[in-house]
């Protein structure tokens, strides 16, 4: 019996004794602001001023009525799903419990303060900052990302403290739905699913777990169902499965699921039921040794599968407004662009069931941290103990899922391996976390799964500096961090690129989220206060600088910062693709906001795909053509501009299992009348995991008749099914060309209710052409492209809000601009 407890509520601050109406889930930013008590969070610089909240005890309350049924259950618990942070229960004035984990689920027996009729419920949050400063005897050290100063101390979402990307805006509250349970038997508290796969069947092992209850008169039953049909029953707790829909990870093959049921029963009696959607896969992380060192691969289902992806943030500073079609908005936009893996950061938190549900029916792979992240933490043993109890809850709530494919310790943590090193407290929690609890509870929550120390990781062993060539995976940031070009990655050969990136400035809907049109300038107080990098702001225009001439207006400046953007990760990952099998993985850095701001994502908050997010689905199709510059353009002394450029390689990188046959076509046109000066093609066949220099352009004798920048050369794959993949090559900084203007309008063809394709065409060469429909929520399938003289471009653009909208609607909102209209 189930009594759900998730609406009444009232709220007060901790020592007031007015009462205000609450939502749960909930948090308390949400509620004071639902209240008129607070502004909005998110605008202006509104976050400063709401510093008091995170100091502040409050109390939230509820009255409810226990059924006569409920009270007659012999066990009756309270269900906590989500519990942020420091939570102390009441039930009719006694303390049931209290917490001081937010990555736990918790059930409390509360039979025994249970009365009929009315009953009173109260969760007094204390806040964390008390907490914290409890535990300043740990030697904490200077973290950039922590303004609190040991906020690692409390398990809490570390991120709502502040990071480089996200609001200093701690909340608390019922995050998850609340409940009380009563039953009169025993509950499947979990099931250990053991996949053995064969070519033709897979058999299913069941190990339930049970609480309370004896074991005389029991038995199981386990049934497997797929698409509503039985495709399997079972008198016991294992299961044979003949010819079996094997689950894929995306553009690999189908994400079939199916519903496995595993049922208790007391002599002949149904007792509890155990139902969860699974799919039927092997994931192993390949370390074999190779010509290069170590391997770090992804094997599903036997075969290596290259990892395309970026890393995964909480998609709201408040984690009760994150809902389902945000998860799969972001997670469908993930697939959309090619993915094959999002790496759920560890200075978020372990998301709501939905965001692993999209994954699965996706195909989405998931390299999950443990939630910690850049700082060192506690060794007592109070702390261990709450570490511990959030492996066992977490690994074991997702073990059945398909898209599951490697638990990690930590994000970044051995990158401060002097750190760890210099104190024998630090070394001691920190191996006894992440060397011993963590993998032990993998080991034994979910055998099928890797297990890796942190990330960065170098085997070799963390005393020994991370970012190894040979082996493990590496985090990049000399680009960006180290303001070197984005060619300098060039020069590296990592197994597994997990960490890399560039910021851009957010779109201007997304931009108008929180600042007025005459706020818009970047160092204004609304931008600086969302900006949360110390140098952001120089980052950014020292990188367009370095490649684009200055902007006219802020329009212009978003355009040039999410062009240069999708550049500079996407030379780093054409890079990384170009260096298959020795390179088989590349996660950059982000996919998502918590808020809108200027970051690394590449989807806007609010679901706005950024140019980074159309250049991913580009640079991680299946089937790619790059370049590598024979020679190269510097700047030298007294700011002299030397260029060495004299050809350029062809690669084509590839894949998919199966082999194909394509056509790779190489066309240099004259940028300022449009005229093709060289041409060529060449038949091809792409393998598997195989990238190949496919031809060598000497363009020496061309460049002694044109200028370089005036030279621009499209490069396509085409098979069967049309274009697989198509780049441009430039032999100079754009800044250095004199880029044709003119006025680009498609012609727009309505195809369906909220369709339409969009007919792009130019006399002249257009580079990075962006259109926006202002105030729509829209998906386009493609947007940042360049354009060639006479080549028509279409783009199919599904409206998603306006019923039955014509060509004119969307002619109306439509906004365009390219390269060369932003000076």
């Amino acid at each position: 019996m189930i009594l759900e407890l998730n609406t009444g509520w009232k709220f007060r601050y901790g020592n007031e004794r007015r009462w205000r109406p609450a939502t749960v889930p909930g948090c308390i930013h949400c509620d004071l602001q639902r209240n008129g008590l607070i502004p909005d969070p998110f605008r202006g610089a509104n976050e400063l001023d709401l510093g008091w909240i995170e100091r502040t005890d409050f109390e939230y309350c509820r009255e409810f009525v226990a059924p006569a049924g409920l009270l007659r259950c012999r066990t009756v618990e309270l269900v906590a799903e989500g519990l942020d942070t420091l939570a102390r229960i009441s039930i009719n004035g006694t303390e049931v419990a209290s917490t001081e984990n937010m990555f736990i689920g918790y059930r409390f027996d509360v039979k025994r303060v249970l009365v009929p009729g009315p009953n009173s419920i109260t969760v007094r949050f204390n806040n964390p900052m008390n907490y914290i400063k409890r535990r300043e005897g740990f030697p904490w050290f200077d973290q950039p990302n922590d303004p609190v100063g040991g906020a690692a101390g409390i398990r809490k979402m570390q991120c709502s403290f502040g990071w480089d990307w996200g609001p200093r805006l701690p909340t608390c509250g019922i995050f998850r739905p609340l409940r009380i349970e009563g039953r009169n038997g025993p509950r499947i508290s979990h099931v250990f699913i053991k996949q053995l796969h064969s070519k033709r069947s897979v058999v299913l092992q069941c190990r339930p777990e049970t609480e309370g209850g004896g074991r005389r008169g029991y038995s199981w039953c386990t049934s497997i169902a797929f698409e509503g049909i039985i495709a399997g029953t079972s008198p016991s707790l294992e299961l044979a499965l003949q010819r079996p829909r094997l689950w894929w990870p995306n553009g690999h093959g189908a994400q079939p699921l199916y519903t496995l049921t595993v049922e208790l029963l007391h002599n002949g009696t149904l007792v509890d039921t155990w139902k969860r959607r699974i799919g039927l896969r092997t994931v192993i992380l390949d370390r074999s040794e190779d010509r290069w060192g170590e391997c770090f691969r992804f094997l599903v289902n036997g075969r290596p599968v290259y990892a395309k992806g970026a890393s995964w943030v909480p998609a709201h500073a408040f984690p009760s407004s994150i809902d389902k079609a945000t998860y799969r908005d972001l997670i469908g936009s993930a697939a959309g662009a090619n993915f094959t893996m999002l790496r759920v950061w560890g200075g978020g938190l372990y998301e709501h069931d939905a965001f692993y549900d999209y994954c699965d029916e996706y195909g989405i792979m998931v390299w999950h941290d443990f939630m910690f992240s850049c700082s060192l933490y506690p060794g007592d043993d109070r702390f261990m103990h709450s570490v511990g109890a959030e492996a066992r809850f977490q690994v074991r709530r997702l073990a059945h899922h398909a898209c599951m494919a490697l638990w990690c310790g930590n994000n970044e943590l051995e990158q401060y391996y002097t750190d760890i090193r210099s104190n024998p407290d630090r070394k001691a929690a920190y191996e006894r976390i992440f060397y011993a609890i963590l993998p032990k509870a993998v080991k034994k929550y979910a055998p099928h799964l890797p297990y890796w120390p942190s990330s960065p990781h170098n085997p070799e062993g963390y005393e020994h500096g991370y970012n190894s060539e040979t082996s493990g995976d590496a985090h990049y940031w000399d680009v960006w961090h180290g303001r070197q070009r984005p060619e300098a990655a060039q020069r590296h050969h990592y197994r597994f690129w997990s960490e890399f990136g560039m910021q851009s400035y957010c779109s201007m809907d997304t931009a108008l989220q929180f600042a007025d049109p005459a706020e818009l300038n970047i160092f204004g107080p609304a931008m600086e206060n969302h900006q949360k990098h110390p140098i952001g702001n120089a980052l950014i225009l020292h990188y367009i600088g370095s490649r684009y001439r200055f902007p006219k207006d802020f329009a212009s400046l978003v355009h040039l910062s999410q062009v240069n953007q999708a550049s500079c990760v996407g030379m780093m990952v054409e890079h990384q693709r170009a260096c298959m099998p020795r390179t088989m993985g590349s996660l950059y850095w982000q996919l998502n906001d918590c808020w809108p701001v200027f970051s690394w994502s590449s989807i806007d908050f609010g679901g706005q795909w950024k140019g980074l997010h159309y250049a991913a689905k580009r640079f991680f199709a299946p089937a790619l053509v790059t370049y590598r510059m024979i020679g190269e353009e510097t700047v030298g002394k007294i700011n002299r501009l030397i260029n060495t450029i004299r050809g350029v390689r062809l690669i084509t990188a590839y894949d998919l299992s199966a082999s194909r046959r394509a056509k790779l076509c190489w066309d240099l046109y004259r940028i300022s009348d449009g005229a093709v000066v060289l041409h060529g093609e060449k038949a091809v066949t792409l393998r598997p995991n195989e990238a190949v220099v496919q031809k060598t352009v000497d363009c020496t004798e061309l460049f002694s008749r044109y200028a370089k920048n005036d030279l621009v050369m499209r490069l396509t794959i085409a098979g069967d099914t049309g274009t697989l993949s198509r780049n441009t090559v430039l032999f100079t900084a754009p800044r250095f060309i004199e880029l044709p203007k003119e006025r680009v309008r498609p012609r727009i063809d309505r195809t369906g209710k909220n369709r339409f394709v969009l007919h792009f065409k130019s006399t002249t060469f257009q580079h990075q052409v962006a259109f926006h429909l202002h105030e729509t929520k829209y998906r386009a399938s493609d947007n940042f492209f360049d354009l060639f003289p006479g080549i028509v471009h279409s783009v199919t653009v599904t409206v998603e809000e306006e019923k039955r909208p014509s060509a004119a609607w969307v002619k109306k909102r439509m906004r365009i601009i390219s390269v060369a209209e932003t000076y």
